[in-house]
């Protein structure tokens, strides 16, 4: 479980020069996605991650929640909780054991801000496949080699310009596919939702910084 949100633990500087190799139609198309999600106050959300193996064996598929504000989130999937305060990432495993790290340690993974934001010109190169139909496809080409991600393809809703759905391929030719539903951009979220607290955990959970 920790790998699959290692695909979407956090992000940190996400505005960067454009890549000459850049497609400009799929460029039009993210940046009014990062326009809008710039406009909202916060978002909730749901998500499913289906995992599939290299051979295309369904490794099943788990469903959780989201909650955005700005550069902070949550995110949970049954008793395994992602809290980002906008500073320090704290990821609880579900047992016993909450890892702590800062946001610049993990900026080159994808995140709830990432697949709702302009990270793209940063770590990716990018060109429109098609717009037929009610989405957009994009796929994004990572500029850093060593990275485990062969290709990312995303899908954006046109009516909603929102990303809604990605396909995520490593380099052993296993795929994640993303899918994010029932987003609502009106949500009402307090600031104590982002904040850490020990003492929702269980006694003997050990945090790990």
């Amino acid at each position: 479980m920790k790998k699959i949100f290692l695909l979407l633990i956090t992000v940190t500087s996400i505005i960067s020069s454009v890549n000459a190799q850049n497609d400009p139609a799929a460029k039009k198309i993210l940046d009014g996605v990062s326009a809008k999600i710039k406009s909202v106050k916060a978002i909730t959300a749901t998500f499913s991650l289906k995992s599939i193996s290299s051979k295309g064996k369904d490794n099943g598929t788990r469903i959780g929640s989201v909650s955005l504000k700005g550069q902070k989130y949550v995110m949970k999937q049954g008793k395994v909780e992602i809290i980002c305060d906008g500073t320090k990432i704290y990821n609880y495993d579900g047992n016993k054991t909450i890892t702590v790290s800062g946001v610049d340690d993990a900026g080159s993974t994808l995140s709830p801000q990432i697949l709702l934001s302009n990270f793209y010109d940063k770590d990716y190169t990018y060109k429109l496949i098609t717009s037929i139909g009610t989405f957009h496809q994009i796929e994004l080409l990572p500029n850093d080699k060593r990275k485990n991600v062969q290709k990312i393809n995303i899908f954006i809703d046109k009516a909603k310009n929102f990303i809604t759905k990605a396909k995520v391929l490593d380099k052993s030719n296993n795929t994640i596919e993303l899918t994010i539903s029932n987003t609502n951009t009106n949500a009402t979220l307090t600031d104590n939702l982002f904040q850490f607290n020990k003492a929702k955990y269980p006694a003997d959970v050990e945090v790990l910084d």
